[in-house]
């Protein structure tokens, strides 16, 4: 296996389909697809894969098999957010592809697959997890089916562009029955790690997140006629509102709050708002937590809109719970990363990851490197090349561990 040749395919990558402001590979959209164009191209080179497809929710297979139908699965995704960095996502589908160069043409036990999962991030509509999600059982398409982009696209017409019918994703589930393991690589996308000195750590499983739309009614008027104590701002509200948030997580041991995005309407210099919506993004990995800070935002966001003379309403985006990883494969990926660093530490995920889609269904683990500053979703994400080759050697080493398990 050359792992340096993974670092490689990344920058051709990048180069691909990057540039001074980051990475542009949104899903559906044209970059994602001359981005998918090139990984197929990569999978096509690779002796003992012999077939590549793509199933009902726009996930692509590569299937290299075995003595027995049981496959083990290596995953990720290669859509970035938009200005995304050059690891996020790719890292983990060439890093898989590496492995596959190195085991497809051995003769092993079981058959050996990756996916590269459609829309993981959920950029441009949303809703995360899109293929995987799909996959699992877990994307109703009724939930989904109103999400326009920032352009009033309606996902199901995106969808259609790219030959997916909404209402038949979750046929992509046929993809996963004879699955028994899953296996994902991933920058950490935090500072723990480099906190530590570490270049590599595993993953004990991922956060719970509460994902919302509020949305703030109040009245726009002249900003130079109205007075400041009869004003009904939404965006007023709003700002209140995601403070209170922001002032609740806080205070709290290890959970996150997030507001992501701010709609206004007018949006003109001369009005103030009387409609905006924001997004909330909670995360905890205990459940009664992330309930609770929910109950909260509500709460808060209630009270400051009666203060503040509008309504509020709120929308659920998405919801997953906390997702614990499989003891064995976590033993396992302990071993691999130790062989392969001389040292390991187990650390939970706050971000999401198609893994804990997988979780639900069969046993799971994530490899993570660190991330230089904790950056991530920027260009300015980055790795060490030398920890990168590291991450896709413990990627391998793993996948052998896991392999021989099966058949001990």
């Amino acid at each position: 296996m050359d792992a340096r040749r993974a670092v490689e395919g990344l920058k051709e990558l990048a180069e691909l389909t990057g540039g001074p402001e980051g990475a542009r590979r949104v899903a559906w959209t044209d970059e994602w697809t001359k981005a998918r164009e090139w990984f197929r191209g990569k999978l096509e080179e690779v002796d003992g894969i012999t077939e590549i497809e793509t199933d009902e929710a726009g996930n692509v297979w590569a299937t290299a098999p075995g003595d027995s139908e049981r496959a083990v699965v290596l995953g990720g995704h290669i859509d970035s957010v938009p200005n995304g960095g050059w690891l996020d996502g790719a890292l983990n589908v060439v890093g898989a592809l590496e492995v596959m160069r190195a085991l497809a043409p051995q003769k092993r036990p079981v058959t050996l697959r990756l996916v590269d999962w459609a829309d993981e991030e959920g950029a441009r509509f949303g809703r995360s997890l899109f293929g995987s999600g799909s996959a699992a059982g877990a994307l109703k398409p009724d939930d989904v089916r109103n999400l326009k982009d920032k352009d009033g696209v309606a996902l199901p017409d995106a969808l259609r562009e790219h030959g997916v019918d909404l209402d038949r994703a979750n046929e992509a589930g046929k993809q996963l029955e004879n699955a028994v393991a899953y296996l994902e690589l991933h920058i950490e996308q935090g500072p723990v790690l480099e906190r530590m000195d570490l270049p590599l750590g595993v993953v004990l499983g991922t956060f719970g997140v509460e994902r919302h739309a509020v949305r703030f009614t109040g009245q726009h008027a002249h900003s130079g006629s109205t007075p400041m104590d009869v004003r009904r701002d939404a965006f007023i509200a709003a700002a209140r509102s995601a403070i209170a948030f922001r002032d609740d997580a806080a205070a709290r041991d290890d959970v996150r709050a997030t507001t992501g995005f701010v709609n206004v309407s007018p949006a003109i210099v001369t009005a103030f708002n009387g409609w905006c919506e924001t997004s909330l993004d909670q995360r905890a990995l205990d459940p009664d937590v992330l309930a609770d800070m929910l109950r909260k935002a509500k709460e808060a966001s209630e009270n400051v809109a009666q203060e503040e003379g509008v309504s509020v309403e709120w929308e659920r985006l998405w919801q997953i719970e906390p997702i614990p990883f499989d003891d064995h494969l976590i033993e396992l990926a302990d071993e691999a990363v130790n062989e392969v660093a001389g040292v390991s530490h187990r650390l939970p995920s706050g971000p999401l990851h198609d893994a804990a889609e997988m979780a639900r269904l069969m046993p799971t683990v994530m490899i993570f490197v660190k991330s230089l500053r904790g950056l991530s979703h920027t260009k300015d994400e980055d790795t060490p090349e030398e920890d990168i080759e590291l991450s896709v050697r413990a990627l391998h080493r793993l996948t052998e561990k896991t392999m021989e398990k099966l058949v001990s």
